[in-house]
């Protein structure tokens, strides 16, 4: 064989076939997908006119916003089958597919007339369009998406129409598992809410309307200073102690806001925490969601409380359900105007009044309850992420990557 011959055969078996690594049985021997541009297969790509201003609040047809959320309106701009992708903002990229009347936000794309299985186009831009706008993003500007973006954007997909079809319908039964697991988790987290506002007493009152069959003649509860009830004490500066594996976690209010999955850590312990305290967060920005949301210690000797954070240490209260009554809470809440930065005094946090019930049994079985339906939230929770997670391999086993073709 000449070295012509040898160098050709070298580059043809470098380049990688234009197939997925993960093939339906029935389309293993089926050809290679083709590659094209989404220009070839979608023969309307235009751009939303209306804003905000436009919804109205009993209109007739959809207005979106791409993020699967829509507003009534009196007029539309569109009709049929189409894929609307949010050009720029919180959901930049983000595809939703849609069959009717309706119109779209001025910095939303809108495709139409397709040569292809909406669908299997819609999980193809779902696969690669991320890698595709961050490629494109510009140091220091805004990400958004421009018409090339779009139009120009690579496309490999099966000759066979059937593959296509497979290939949505595949991932389609994904998503409606993703979503009944969703609205599982939705059911439970409202369950627990209409429970927490049955098991204490409503602003006024000694009682709550739910009690469990043994306390149903324990008497009114009682209602105290929280510094009645516990130790308050802030937290200490650790910013200049932070090492990438310290003795210590540090709380601070992405940690607690995070669940604990944003970590930082300090071989320094300038407040360490115990088991059984709770760790409140005392500053946040205009209507954040971090501002009172609470953390339960549950072990010992293993964190240190960062500045803008609160150790409240339960002297003659069940600390978990301490840390029920405080989490969140509307006395608290009701500090931030909406308007600057909510920064909660300790004389703002130790004045709080809660309704306690006088029997230790019964603070307990409260908190008890609570933990169990807390942890069936987070068992649900983490089967939701799995399937997440499983989604997103699939999609990178079912679809050859432009990029790895184009290497």
């Amino acid at each position: 064989m000449s070295s012509k011959t040898k160098t050709t055969a070298t580059k043809e078996q470098a380049t990688p076939a234009l197939v997925p690594k993960l093939r339906f049985p029935e389309f293993r021997g089926a050809p290679e997908w083709d590659a094209k541009q989404i220009s070839n297969v979608v023969g309307s790509v235009r751009t939303g006119k209306l804003d905000a201003n436009a919804m109205v609040a009993n209109g007739k047809y959809r207005f979106y916003t791409c993020a699967e959320n829509y507003y009534k309106i009196d007029n539309y701009a569109f009709e049929g089958e189409a894929l609307l992708i949010a050009g720029n903002g919180a959901n930049l990229g983000y595809i939703h597919h849609y069959i009717g009347k309706f119109n779209a936000y001025q910095r939303t794309y809108v495709l139409q007339e397709f040569a292809i299985n909406v669908l299997f186009l819609k999980y193809y831009l779902d696969r690669n369009l991320p890698a595709r706008i961050s490629l494109e993003k510009k140091d220091g500007n805004t990400p958004y998406i421009v018409l090339g973006t779009v139009t120009e954007m690579p496309l490999l997909a099966p000759k066979d129409e059937d593959e296509q079809q497979k290939i949505a319908e595949c991932l389609s039964s994904v998503d409606e598992l993703i979503a009944a697991q969703a609205r599982k988790l939705d059911a439970l987290k409202t369950h627990k809410k209409g429970l927490m506002q049955q098991l204490f007493p409503r602003e006024g009152e000694t009682q709550p309307r739910l009690r469990f069959p043994e306390f149903q003649n324990a008497g009114e509860w009682e209602e105290q200073r929280l510094d009645d009830l516990a130790h308050y004490e802030n937290g200490k500066a650790h910013e200049n102690d932070i090492s990438e594996k310290g003795r210590y976690i540090v709380v601070n209010s992405k940690f607690i806001s995070t669940e604990g999955a944003v970590r930082k850590f300090s071989n320094e312990g300038f407040c360490i925490a115990n088991k059984g305290d709770v760790l409140m967060v005392l500053s946040d920005v205009p209507n954040g969601r971090a501002i009172a949301k609470c953390y339960f210690v549950e072990s010992e000797d293993l964190y240190t409380v960062n500045q803008r954070i609160c150790r409240i240490r339960p002297t003659q209260v069940n600390g978990r359900f301490l840390f029920y009554v405080l989490d969140r809470n509307s006395y608290f809440l009701d500090f931030d105007d909406g308007v600057k930065q909510t920064n909660l005094r300790k004389e703002d946090v130790v004045g709080f009044p809660l309704c306690v019930p006088p029997q230790p049994a019964e603070q307990q079985r409260i908190a008890d309850c609570l933990t169990t339906l807390d942890d069936l939230i987070a068992a649900q929770t983490q089967k939701l992420e799995a399937l997440k997670t499983h989604k997103k391999g699939l999609m990178q086993q079912l679809f050859p990557s432009p990029e790895e073709v184009e290497a």
